[in-house]
């Protein structure tokens, strides 16, 4: 079992480093909502493409992020 926690989290951190590396380009999204960017306007589909997508990968950072604290708790629990 704890082979199988250790793999869970090591799998949870690479998908975290993978998410947070979305986040410059999430805040290009942000900057097309408010409309204060010079990065949006350039047709609906491809706005949506390029920066729609983007606000729904705000739903897995916080999951992966709550993962790995609940995760933590639980190993420094353990020690």
């Amino acid at each position: 079992m704890e082979w199988y926690n250790r793999r869970m989290v090591e799998s949870l951190a690479i998908s975290a480093v993978i998410l947070y590396l979305q986040i410059p380009h999430s805040w290009w999204a942000l900057e097309c909502i408010f409309g204060e960017g010079i990065l949006h306007g350039h047709g609906i589909v491809v706005d949506f493409l390029l920066y729609g997508i983007d606000t729904l990968e705000m739903i897995p950072i916080i999951g992966v992020t709550l993962t790995l604290i609940a995760r933590y708790k639980v190993g420094r629990k353990r020690s």
